[in-house]
């Protein structure tokens, strides 16, 4: 007997589909006359996330202030009476030369030359604010919305309300950094209580095996042909059996949609990896031949756009792990840990901005670039700076995007938000909001509430879009 789609589970899939749970469910299957959206008309179709785990430094990077440059050095009470992980020092100001770029006069520090051509396509959130300066929590608030675990991501509420654009790809990939997962693991990328199914698929391209079990692997002799009939037909009456005694639980189904999609993955995925086939042009852009983490952020981020073009509604790209070192939490010495940070993302992002506008995908693809906190303005441990809730830097370009813009301004030292303050609420209502969504209906309920990505909160930030 040959096996229907539905019942094509052997061959190596059980591991992809428990581990990750990649199917969507017949709720989520899109509706092209909704032009991608389901309240209004989308501008956006998918998006690509940079995310920087650590707290990127933003008076060292995008947000310039004279007047912490004038009074370097100076002990200065700035309403600090402790810090996360240590004692509040004198200011300082950055170690990094400022430059203003573009047409919009955007001040960048040297840390990003690559990124810094492209500000006249981006939109700068100038005070976005977190409501923690401990890192789990802000990175589950960065990414869920909710500072602690059990939430749904962002990608998983977008696959939840949109789903799929292609049905042999996720709607919702995440590619960690090369050295690790970030703070809270697969916490930050999880579906919550919403069908396991929209949780974000992980894949790490500089593994032996990208994707877990997606293949059988060649000492596994014993997966032949008939062994994977025997198989099928073996759990095909398991799976029957189990359905009729639980006729309400919806769990056996979502599995065995994951195992098809798996199926088709098996033929979809090779090509979308193979980044042999990029020209050597495309390759020198993205720095894919550098060498270590470097390399391997570069190549996630060429195979991100991949991705996007093949159909994949949410990319997920993260730089840092999680631990005391090798991701964006500065605390020891900014001069030195500063700079291999931003490089590792700089040329790769910047290429992947320009080949997003190149091509044409600019056009209904957005680019969130976000981090967890930012960081104080005074000095922790002599040339380091520790965490800060208070204020950091986002931006956003691609679809809907006003670029060459910047809404809020923090205060004279980058210490707190003072003009136009933002949350992630606001940066997650303006997402859904460009998806065609609006973040006030998306809802599901849970324990007897109307949960919701934005929570209660959340304002569109017109003043940024195009």
């Amino acid at each position: 007997m040959t096996p229907s789609r539905r019942d094509f589970l052997a061959g190596g899939f059980g591991g992809l589909a428990l581990s990750h749970l990649l199917a969507t469910t017949a709720d989520a299957t899109p509706d092209p006359a909704l032009n991608g959206g389901l309240h209004h008309k989308a501008t956006a179709r998918r998006v690509v996330q940079i995310v920087l785990n650590g707290g990127m430094s933003q008076m060292d990077t995008f947000d310039y202030k004279p007047e912490l440059i004038k009074r370097h050095g100076q002990v200065v009470d700035v309403g600090l009476k402790a810090t996360a992980t240590g004692t509040p020092g004198p200011l300082m100001k950055s170690p990094f030369a400022w430059k203003p770029h573009g047409k919009c006069g955007r001040w960048v520090t040297e840390v990003f030359p690559h990124l810094a051509k492209h500000v006249d396509d981006l939109a700068f959130l100038m005070a976005l604010a977190s409501k923690s300066s401990v890192h789990g929590p802000a990175a589950y608030l960065q990414t869920t919305g909710f500072l602690t675990p059990g939430f749904p991501a962002a990608g998983a509420w977008v696959s939840y309300a949109l789903g799929r654009l292609t049905d042999d790809l996720p709607a919702f990939v995440v590619l960690p950094d090369p050295r690790g997962l970030p703070y809270n693991g697969t916490g930050n990328f999880a579906a919550g209580f919403l069908p396991a199914s929209h949780q974000g698929t992980v894949v790490n391209p500089s593994a032996a095996s990208p994707i877990p079990d997606l293949a059988p692997p060649p000492s596994a002799k014993f997966v032949t042909p008939a062994a994977s009939d025997a198989g099928l037909e073996l759990l095909k009456t398991m799976n029957a059996g189990y359905a009729a005694a639980r006729p309400g639980d919806s769990r056996l189904s979502s599995r065995v949609e994951s195992y098809e999609l798996a199926a088709k993955m098996q033929l979809a995925a090779p090509a979308v990896f193979d980044l042999a086939k990029e020209p050597k042009a495309v390759h020198e852009a993205y720095g894919t031949g550098r060498a270590g983490a470097d390399g391997g952020f570069a190549r996630n981020c060429l195979l991100a756009r991949r991705m996007l073009a093949r159909g994949v509604r949410f990319v997920q790209v993260w730089s840092g792990a999680g631990g005391p070192n090798g991701n964006w939490d500065n605390h020891g010495n900014i001069p030195k840990e500063l700079p291999p940070a931003a490089r590792q993302v700089d040329q790769p992002v910047a290429a992947l901005l320009a080949e997003l506008k190149a091509t044409g995908l600019a056009k209904d693809t957005l680019v969130l670039f976000t981090t967890e906190f930012g960081r104080l303005p005074v000095t922790q441990n002599g040339l380091g700076r520790d965490h800060n809730g208070g204020t950091s830097v986002a931006w956003l370009a691609g679809a809907g995007i006003k670029g060459g813009t910047a809404f809020g301004a923090s205060d004279e030292f980058s210490h707190l938000a003072a003009d136009d303050k933002t949350t992630c609420y606001d940066l997650y209502a303006t997402v859904l909001h460009l998806f065609g969504i609006n973040h006030e209906k998306l809802t599901v309920r849970h324990d007897g509430i109307d949960r919701r990505l934005t929570d209660v909160h959340g304002e569109v930030l017109e003043d940024i879009l195009a």
